[in-house]
């Protein structure tokens, strides 16, 4: 108790936090989640959300490649919503707003005004990851809710102490029901407190009894992996090997991060890591510059992804908003002090363009969007795709149609037949694609299997009879990863799906 009267009492290198600007902040969290249920509905569903479908069908305390909080969240959506992809990007949008209000609730806590809580906020709605993530459910989503709901929850812990700790393990063990990535941030937090303090923290029983806490929340997680053969380990092996749609060469981590937030607002962050590193009324809170610098190390050998630093920027924008905002309004002329608000402006416009299907999905094709942004190609297309299988499928003879399969490379594809083959009239589909897999293979019993996405000399192998029935079209040009896929039409099983299962078992 001593302890943390102690803690609480402010020093000039221990300021105390100020007012919270709740309704300005309000404001612009709404302002966020408004804006992305109006694009909600453009284009269609994303690969990923069509797989948080299917898994949430099989709800289970962990999966191949992510424990189970975002199915679950498809899920409730689905229940709630239905078949409604605005239903199931109601989540996601909310998210966003709640990551916008708690990033200018942590510039409050950093000693920032009114007007800087505003800029902190402000600028991490406007940031390209934000508006990406929010604009569909995906583990990256809530994840980055829980890195920003984790800093501000840290820095009052380092502030006062106590029972505080005990809400840090609650946010990190739910977290990490989500995805395990937070892991790498409470460890990055961890050595900072080692090597930079405040090492009193880590004799508290408050400290190790969060630990403890979230812990046991990740236990079931941990012991689905253990049962399972640790495949969440294969699959981190084959992401660093660039096994992913979103993978990247190591010598892009570092440049891509002036470009994760905003190249308008890099001041903004930057500032806030100087501040963090460097300022005395901070000191207590430089773990945080420590873990900055440790997960771009650690990532960097370990091949992580570069977006896998995102949500270390709320905080690093919040600690920058205020020394930005008094810096700009310190300098001479009128046009100085709007200068933050005009990054944050040009940041909102270009990450709306290149984020948030603001393009007309006909004109996409002809922009670089795809490019810049891999995952507005994989919301593209789905409903055509799935015609072209139904279309096959039709074309069968009347006495194979009833025994038919589907078989796809991968769990967009997969997922994609799931959500609407029972209007399209589509046979079960299967894959051996993370998930996919551990459902199971196709009965002994089915005969004509239609198979998308495999090489046909793979399908020799496999099969008797390979014959090419169509080719993947999205009518709009988009170069994604189906756009051009051969639909094949695969007859003379030459072995058990028991014997074949194994083969088709892949993680990426």
């Amino acid at each position: 108790m001593t302890e943390t009267r102690r803690e609480s009492r402010a020093t000039p290198d221990h300021p105390e936090p100020a007012a919270v600007a709740w309704r300005s902040l309000a404001a612009v969290a709404a302002t966020v989640a408004v804006v992305l249920l109006g694009f909600a509905s453009r284009y269609g569903y994303h690969r990923d959300e069509l797989y948080f479908l299917r898994a949430g069908e099989h709800l289970a305390f962990g999966y191949a490649d992510q424990p189970p909080l975002t199915p679950l969240l498809a899920r409730l959506a689905s229940t709630v919503f239905g078949d409604s992809l605005v239903g199931l990007r109601v989540v996601p949008a909310v998210v966003a707003g709640l990551v916008v209000l708690v990033t200018g609730v942590l510039a409050a806590e950093f000693g920032a005004g009114r007007g800087a809580q505003v800029l902190a906020a402000g600028a991490t709605a406007a940031s390209a990851v934000l508006l990406a993530v929010g604009h569909l459910l995906s583990t990256s989503t809530v994840d980055l809710l829980v890195w920003t709901v984790l800093s501000w929850l840290v820095v009052r812990a380092l502030r006062r102490g106590g029972w505080r700790w005990l809400l840090v393990g609650l946010v990190a063990g739910i977290g990490l029901q989500n995805k395990t990535l937070v892991a790498f941030l409470l460890v990055a937090l961890g050595v900072g407190l080692l090597l930079v303090g405040p090492r009193e923290v880590l004799r508290t029983r408050w400290f190790w009894l969060a630990v403890g806490l979230a812990l046991v929340l990740w236990a079931p997680y941990l012991v689905w992996q253990a049962s399972h053969g640790w495949p969440q380990l294969e699959l981190a092996r084959a992401i660093a090997a660039g096994g992913s749609g979103t993978s990247a060469p190591a010598w892009l981590f570092v440049p891509y991060q002036f470009v994760l937030v905003s190249v308008f607002l890099v001041p903004v962050w930057a500032v806030g890591l100087w501040q963090l590193a460097t300022a005395p009324r901070l000191r207590r809170f430089r773990v945080f510059a420590v873990a900055y610098v440790v997960l771009v190390v650690v990532f960097l050998i370990t091949g992580g992804k570069p977006y896998y630093l995102a949500g270390l920027y709320p905080v690093l924008l919040a600690a920058g908003s205020g020394p930005v905002l008094h810096r700009a309004r310190a300098g001479p002329g009128r046009g100085r002090a709007a200068l933050p608000w005009v990054a944050v402006g040009l940041a909102a416009v270009t990450s709306a363009v290149l984020f948030l299907p603001v393009v007309p999905v006909r004109y996409l094709a002809a922009t670089p969007i795809v490019d810049i942004n891999y995952d507005a190609g994989e919301t593209v297309g789905w409903p055509a795709f799935v015609r072209t299988v139904a279309r096959v499928h039709a074309d069968l003879p009347a006495d194979e149609r009833a025994g038919a399969i589907v078989l796809t490379r991968n769990y967009g594809e997969a997922g994609a037949v799931d959500r609407y083959r029972a209007e399209l009239g589509l046979p079960p589909v299967y894959s051996g694609h993370n998930g996919y897999w551990y459902w199971g293979p196709p009965p002994e019993e089915t005969g004509t299997t239609i198979v998308v996405g495999h090489r046909p000399e793979t399908l020799s192998r496999w099969f008797g009879s390979v014959r090419l029935a169509a080719r993947i079209d999205n009518g709009v040009g988009v170069a994604n990863e189906e756009q051009g896929a051969p639909v094949w039409v695969c007859r003379e099983r030459r072995a058990t799906w028991t014997q074949l299962w194994p083969q088709l078992r892949y993680l990426g």
